[in-house]
């Protein structure tokens, strides 16, 4: 894969997983959006491949549904961000910023996921009061951990069933 369809790619692996485009006529309008928004910003220019992609290579990591809908969410709201300062006057722009509005909307839950990432990753660990509130609350994250774990056990050793029809 080119890094010229890595946009396009991402964009195609958001709109299909959520399921918002099952029709390929709408993926191939949406394609040659993206050509158009690709002829804009001038993304053949060689520089493009230098450090790899920046979305793609992310979602690898991420295998969960859920998990996926929290990393998904986050670049979709990225995409919108870089098309707030695009000309909106071409009809391509509005349309990639429409179908993401779209999706955005469906993933009302990964915003505040991501947000909340965010907050622990700010956590200074080393302030006292911090650290007396987590040891309060270190029982409690144990449990929940304890009951996650023992919740995934049980799927695993259920036998899987088979359909006979």
């Amino acid at each position: 894969m080119t890094c010229q369809t890595y946009s396009l790619f991402v964009l195609s692996v958001i709109m299909i997983y959520f399921g918002r485009f099952a029709n390929s006529l709408i993926l191939a309008q949406l394609q040659n959006d993206i050509d158009q928004l690709k002829a804009d910003f001038n993304s053949s220019n060689s520089d493009v491949a230098d450090g790899g992609p920046i979305f793609t290579e992310k979602l690898v990591n991420w295998t969960e549904r859920n998990e996926k809908r929290i990393i998904l969410s986050q670049i979709v709201s990225m995409y919108l961000e870089m098309l707030e300062n695009t000309d909106k006057s071409k009809p391509h722009v509005r349309h990639i910023s429409e179908e993401l509005y779209t999706l955005k909307n469906s993933l009302p839950d990964g915003l505040k996921k991501m947000k909340d990432l965010m907050d622990l990753a700010k956590l200074q660990m080393s302030d006292l009061k911090i650290q007396r509130k987590a040891v309060n609350e270190l029982f409690s994250v144990l449990q929940k951990l304890v009951e996650t774990s023992a919740s995934l056990k049980r799927k695993r050793s259920q036998p899987q069933r088979r359909c006979k029809c």
